[in-house]
């Protein structure tokens, strides 16, 4: 009798501990939103847009959901900064941006969690390795996408040197390489 209380007690705290969880409001979490909102929330407010451009079987983007778009400085930044867009680059959203409309008309839906069609708004941006980070100017115009993992810092030097355009003074390579070796990063890792 005793251990059916015990087990009792045990489910109960365990739904308990649950139903909070769920309730909770999560931390450091970035404020993503579709391509179609961040254009309408330039409108009202201007900032420039950082895009995700992910697919569900790659594990580099796994990897930068999880590690750098969980950090505490990467989300605070982000969210005061930036418009910040999830764009799953194999899905099958309709997307509607510079007043086009981009399907995924090969999307198999037997393969959502695998290799997949090309979503033509990748296509549009000119996107072909994932993840990819496509930044845009407050006027929604593309200014590059940066392909790869990117840690915190390293996410960090292209997030300042969007934000503050700085990138508009750089018309060589050599130009972003001295950004580059005299970027002193403030985010933790």
């Amino acid at each position: 009798m005793k251990k059916l209380h015990y087990i009792i007690a045990f489910i109960a705290f365990g739904t308990l501990m649950s139903f909070q969880k769920v309730n909770e409001t999560p931390e450091n979490e970035i404020n993503w939103v579709t391509i179609e909102e961040a254009v309408e929330l330039q409108k009202k407010e201007p900032k420039k847009i950082i895009m995700d451009v992910y697919t569900n079987w790659c594990g580099p983007c796994k990897m930068l959901d999880k590690n750098t778009f969980h950090n505490e400085d990467v989300v605070n930044y982000i969210n005061e900064h930036f418009y910040a867009v999830k764009f799953n680059a194999e899905g099958n959203d309709e997307i509607t941006f510079d007043e086009k409309t981009f399907t995924n008309p090969n999307y198999d839906a037997a393969k959502a969690n695998r290799r997949n069609s090309s979503h033509e708004f990748t296509r549009y941006l000119k996107v072909s390795g994932y993840p990819t980070l496509a930044f845009f100017d407050e006027e929604a115009k593309l200014i590059a996408p940066i392909s790869g993992y990117r840690k915190p810092r390293q996410l960090e030097l292209y997030l300042k040197l969007f934000k503050t355009d700085k990138y508009k003074e750089m018309t060589t390579q050599e130009q972003f390489n001295e950004y580059f070796k005299s970027f002193k990063p403030e985010f933790k890792e």
